[in-house]
């Protein structure tokens, strides 16, 4: 028995495998880059984060000048003078 009479050609799969190989690994980088950019970890995820930092801690520096206020306008009702 012949590879030949199989319609097998002598090392017809080990001339694509570096093609398989180069095509396997290019999908496992396009699935790998695609969770990095829009997966739960994700650099969108990061930047929606950072922002909502940004705006909590905005949001902090105008309540506690929003408290200062409030409690100089307490002490001058109470008659003591804030030092």
């Amino acid at each position: 028995m012949d590879e030949e009479e199989f319609g097998y050609q002598k090392g017809g799969f080990y001339k694509l495998l570096p093609f398989l190989s180069l095509l396997l690994v290019i999908c496992i980088a396009g699935v790998y880059f695609g969770n990095l950019l829009f997966g739960n970890n994700s650099l969108k995820v990061l930047l929606e984060l950072r922002e909502k930092e940004r705006e909590m801690s905005q949001e902090v520096k105008n309540l506690m000048s929003e408290n200062a206020e409030l409690q100089k306008e307490f002490f001058e009702l109470k008659g003591l003078e804030p030092q």
